[in-house]
C-alpha cells in the first residue's frame, strides 16, 4: 500500500499514539483530582499498590522512565504523605519507596477509577485487552536493540 503523503501529519502512527496518550490523560484527569493525584503519580501508586518497599529504580524501569526524572513526582508523593522514601538497610545507594497509610487508603477510592476509565473507552473489555496488548507489543518491538 503506498501512502500519497507519507509527512502527512494523518498519516503518522506517532501522531495517533501521542494524540491518544493526551486524550486518555485527560479522561483520568477530572477521575484523579478527588484523590489528590496527578496521572504520574497515579502510576507510581499502581506499582506500590501492587507492591509496596519497591526501589526507586524498580518503579522507574516499570514505568519505562529514568530514575531522575522520578525523583521530584516521589519528593512531592511524600510531602503530600502519601509514601515515605527510605535508604535501603543492603545498599545505602538505593531509595526504597513505602506507602504511608494514607497512601493505602487511597486504594479503595481509586477502584472506581478503572470502571469509569472503561466505560468511557465505550469498548468490550475484549477489545481494550487486545488493544493493550499489540500495544505493550509494540513498545517492546521499539525498545528492543
Amino acid at each position: 500500500m503506498k501512502i500519497e503523503n507519507p509527512l502527512a501529519l494523518d498519516n503518522q502512527l506517532c501522531f495517533s499514539l501521542y494524540s491518544a496518550s493526551l486524550a486518555i490523560t485527560q479522561v483520568y484527569k477530572p477521575l484523579l483530582q478527588p484523590l489528590g493525584l496527578t496521572f504520574p503519580q497515579y502510576l507510581v501508586m499502581m506499582i506500590l499498590w501492587k507492591e509496596d518497599g519497591v526501589s526507586l529504580i524498580n518503579v522507574a524501569r516499570q514505568l519505562g522512565q529514568q530514575p531522575g526524572a522520578l525523583t521530584p513526582v516521589i519528593k512531592r508523593m511524600a510531602e503530600q504523605g502519601l509514601l515515605t522514601r527510605n535508604r535501603s538497610v543492603d545498599d545505602e545507594r538505593q531509595l526504597q519507596i513505602y506507602l504511608t497509610e494514607e497512601g493505602k487508603q487511597i486504594r479503595e477510592k481509586a477502584l472506581s477509577v478503572y470502571a469509569c476509565v472503561f466505560e468511557k473507552c465505550g469498548m468490550p473489555i475484549e477489545e481494550m485487552h487486545r488493544l493493550k496488548g499489540e500495544l505493550d507489543s509494540l513498545r517492546d518491538r521499539l525498545l528492543k536493540p
